[in-house]
């Protein structure tokens, strides 16, 4: 389980279809080690007639990217960057790789 990608994060995917994309994390899948990422890994579905979607039709679907593919974008260097962690007293805190700055989900 990964604590280093959260939700609201800007990331910078770096493996599959969408390489080199970045977006904003909607949701992180703990279980499976998942995230899903606004404008990345979008598939079609073929949705039937319902009352909710009442033409029913082709819809895009964003799908969970795995967490190993993905890299937090720093907010103060604005490089991609692995992410350390420091205890500071009683907090956890996540930490840039590449300039040392804290990283806040914004």
């Amino acid at each position: 389980m990964s604590s280093k990608i959260r939700k609201q994060d800007l990331v910078l995917v770096t493996a599959g279809k969408d390489k080199n994309k970045t977006g904003k994390v909607l949701s992180v899948l703990k279980k499976s080690d998942k995230a899903v990422v606004e404008g990345v890994n979008i598939f079609k579905k073929h949705q039937k007639p319902s009352k909710k979607y009442p033409q029913g039709g082709i819809i895009d679907v964003t799908v969970p990217v795995n967490i190993s593919n993905l890299m937090v974008v720093c907010q103060s260097c604005n490089k991609p960057s692995r992410v350390k962690f420091k205890n500071t007293g009683k907090d956890k805190r996540r930490i840039c790789g590449k300039c040392g700055e804290v990283i806040n989900a914004s």
